[in-house]
This record gives C-alpha cells, sequence and structure tokens, in this order.
C-alpha cells in the first residue's frame, strides 16, 4: 500500500544468500535501516497481496535503525475464492467467527513465521528487539504466531484482523513467552470485509490471553477495509514505543 505523496527514503532489497535455508526469507522484501539495525519488524500481508504491497508503506514510517521485512505468502488455491492460486497464508473458508478453518495451514505458517525470528536471533537482533505484524489475513497470522510462539516478542501490530483457530485459547498459548507482550490492534469503522465487530470481539478475547492492560484497540471512524495516515502514525508511535533506539 502507498499513499499519495509518499516518497522512497531507503532502498528495498530482496533478500538473498544466506537466508535460503529460511523459505520465507528466500525472496522476501527488507528495508534497510540507515544506521546499525538493533531491532526487526516482520510484517505479513493480507490475502492475495505480495510484501511489495506494504513495503512503500512502511518505508514512510521507517525508523533508522530497525529493519522491516516483509514475507510473500505462498501460492496455495484458496477455497473462499473458489480454489483460485493465489498469495494465502493458509487457506480460508470465510471470514465469520464461525467459519471452519485451516488448522493445518495455520499451524505451519505460523512456523514459518518463527523461523524468520528465529533467523533474526542467529544474526544478532534478539527476540525482545523483534515485533511482528500484519494486516487482515498477515494481522491473523502475527497474532497466532505470538500467542503461541516460546521467544517472548516486542509487541504485535495487528490491522483489521482477527485471531485465528480462536476457540483454542487460552490453552494454546500456555506456552506462549508473549503472555505480557503489548498488542496494538487497529481496526476502520467502515470495513465491510472484517466488520468492526470481528475486530472488537477479537480484541475481548486477546484480553482472556494477555495482560487486559497490554492490548489496545484503536477504531478509525472513515477507514473501511485498509489503512490510512492517521492509523500508520498510531502504528509508528507504537513500534518507537516498543522498540526504543539503544
Amino acid at each position: 500500500m502507498r499513499f499519495p505523496g509518499e516518497t522512497l527514503q531507503h532502498p528495498l532489497q530482496c533478500m538473498c544468500g544466506n537466508n535460503m535455508s529460511v523459505p520465507l526469507l528466500a525472496d522476501a522484501v527488507t528495508i534497510s535501516g540507515t544506521e546499525k539495525e538493533t531491532a526487526a519488524v516482520i510484517f505479513l500481508h493480507g490475502l492475495g497481496d505480495t510484501g511489495h504491497g506494504w513495503a512503500d508503506t512502511l518505508t514512510s514510517i521507517s525508523v533508522p535503525y530497525i529493519k522491516y521485512i516483509c514475507p510473500h505468502a505462498p501460492l496455495i488455491p484458496v477455497t473462499l475464492n473458489m480454489k483460485m492460486m493465489m498469495h494465502s497464508w493458509f487457506d480460508l473458508m470465510g471470514f465469520s467467527p464461525d467459519s471452519p478453518e485451516d488448522e493445518a495451514g495455520i499451524k505451519r505458517a505460523a512456523e514459518n513465521i518463527k523461523a524468520i525470528i528465529d533467523h533474526e536471533t542467529k544474526n544478532g537482533i534478539p527476540a525482545n528487539r523483534v515485533m511482528l505484524g500484519g494486516f487482515s489475513q498477515g494481522g491473523a497470522l502475527s497474532l497466532y504466531t505470538a500467542l503461541t510462539c516460546q521467544q517472548q516478542l516486542a509487541g504485535v501490530v495487528a490491522l483489521s484482523c482477527w485471531l485465528p483457530l480462536h476457540r483454542t485459547f487460552p490453552q494454546a498459548a500456555s506456552g506462549s513467552a508473549n503472555r505480557e507482550t503489548p498488542i496494538l490492534q487497529c481496526h476502520g469503522a467502515k470495513d465491510s470485509m472484517i466488520p468492526l465487530q470481528f475486530g472488537a470481539l477479537t480484541s475481548e478475547k486477546l484480553k482472556t490471553i494477555v495482560s487486559p492492560q497490554n492490548v489496545s484497540f484503536r477504531i478509525f471512524p472513515d477507514v473501511m477495509h485498509g489503512s490510512s495516515p492517521e492509523e500508520m502514525s498510531a502504528v509508528k508511535e507504537f513500534i518507537k514505543k516498543q522498540l526504543p533506539r539503544i
């Protein structure tokens, strides 16, 4: 996503070389910092998009010492779209709280994101300096991954999304190191794809899994299933607070 008037301040690169052992990093888009990188944000796009779709917007809120990693979801047949092949983190059968879910696919996708976190920790950025984020399906996966991750993360940014496999929580988070991790959840009031009510239900569910005071649910009145400069300003503020300069 890119808003009018935005310009690129940092180079976008394709990660390669020693990242080949982590499949999602082989061709991920990364926004490099302009100084020594001491933190990383892994941001996951929505259904049918790629890492390029959010790279420009993240560039507009970049922080000099933070690296932004935008992997591409694999191409898979998506039930919701008549089994069309598209970039999707896992299969989707519907967008309602009662829709059947691709449990195996969700868990496999979460493990792939955890592999990126492991790669960053092995390369000098500790897990507590790594933040997960995402939009729509990507936000859903970021929540599920963080809540089932055994490494403590810096925070989670969950935009216009839901919690996958919500019925399995809080039990599914029993081994998580992120029961105290801050979560910024944002949702557009005019979202017709993932209705605001669904976001509100997700927020209430999250408060039964993590410390309630660590869940922030921000509503943006004129936003549909997308984002806005005001929302991204809130995201940048959250990132800087949870990932301060060291």
